[in-house]
């Protein structure tokens, strides 16, 4: 959708998927029309046939021919990869602003949620004061993954509005001092499990020491099930996940992602909110190293699963497993 007044054109792109540049304002609130057209490619509307697939190379394209419009701000949607496309087309020259949508987030260049990615961009559209500057262009290194590491690159850098309170924090890389208290908190985890109790082991570093603790194999990006100290499954996805909780007692163990917060929403969309509501607050268990904690500088934990009443569900306060028999009390809100 195009909004001539403000001089702001969206780039209705989520990773590879379709684009397409709308070339009137939408007459139905908040692109309603545009939105039903690019779903149905026109199919209902003289049997106009849906467009083809496009790639990483579309992307960029219409990036370029966006930016080369004039546009005060260009909105992107997608992950780490939409990131890199964006950057590979306009550089450090054009603002964007990038609208959380990907499985893989870890290039501060996003607002923490598109709706606040909307606020974010009307008020430097029409208020003015919000200063522009660089932020990381950063995605997984696949070849670090493949070695059992996890760990980032830097492909560049892209000009954002600068909003602490609107835009997603870097994700910070886990430190060699932090396998210490890994370690505490995974032997804190493993005493406490109980027998015919299935748990739920999201991604991240120190969800991993936990399986190590085990002894099992593990998926560092995916989510996996324990059941009696034994894999019941790896790499699972929400329907796996949906039968689990019908056929037994569940827990979940989620850490925040490093320099977010993020419990959910970030990089464990498998574990949606039908599945939180299924296994419940009080069976969430959350586990995070003292240096990740401090990351936050007092900010609350924030859930994002894409269901209102789950995310209210999990707000308030919880524990949080931070070592050895150590634990503090911090604020879940969604986010």
């Amino acid at each position: 959708t195009v909004w001539t007044h403000y001089r702001l054109i969206p780039l209705l792109c989520v990773g590879g998927g379709r684009c397409e540049k709308e070339t009137e304002p939408a007459a139905e609130p908040g692109g309603e029309r545009a939105a039903k057209t690019a779903a149905q490619g026109d199919a209902g509307h003289g049997g106009k046939p849906p467009l083809p697939a496009t790639t990483g190379q579309d992307t960029r394209a219409a990036a370029r021919a966006i930016a080369g419009s004039g546009v005060e701000l260009l909105l992107f949607a997608g992950g780490d990869g939409t990131a890199r496309d964006i950057f590979e087309a306009v550089g450090t020259e054009q603002v964007v602003l990038g609208i959380p949508a990907g499985v893989k987030i870890h290039s501060p260049v996003y607002a923490n949620s598109p709706a606040q990615a909307g606020e974010l961009a009307l008020r430097f559209l029409t208020e003015g004061g919000v200063p522009a500057g660089q932020r990381e262009v950063v995605d997984i290194d696949e070849d670090a993954v493949r070695r059992d590491v996890l760990q980032t690159a830097l492909y560049g850098y892209l000009t954002v509005p600068l909003d602490e309170t609107h835009m997603q924090n870097p994700k910070a890389p886990t430190a060699v001092t932090e396998e210490a208290a890994q370690q505490g908190i995974a032997e804190d985890v493993v005493e406490g499990m109980e027998e015919g109790t299935c748990y739920i082991i999201g991604p991240g570093t120190t969800t991993r020491a936990i399986m190590q603790a085990l002894g099992l194999p593990c998926t560092l990006l995916g989510v996996d099930v324990v059941l009696n100290r034994r894999v019941l499954a790896l790499d699972v996805n929400e329907r796996d996940l949906l039968e689990y909780t019908e056929k037994y007692p569940c827990k979940l163990i989620v850490t925040p992602v490093g320099g977010q917060g993020y419990l959910l929403g970030r990089g464990n969309q498998q574990i949606s909110g039908r599945v939180v509501k299924r296994i419940g607050k009080e069976n969430v268990i959350i586990v995070a190293t003292p240096g990740k904690m401090a990351e936050l500088r007092g900010r609350p934990l924030l859930v994002d699963t894409g269901d209102a009443e789950a995310d209210a569900m999990l707000a308030g306060f919880h524990r949080v497993k931070v070592g050895y028999w150590l634990e503090r009390a911090d604020k879940t809100a969604p986010g």
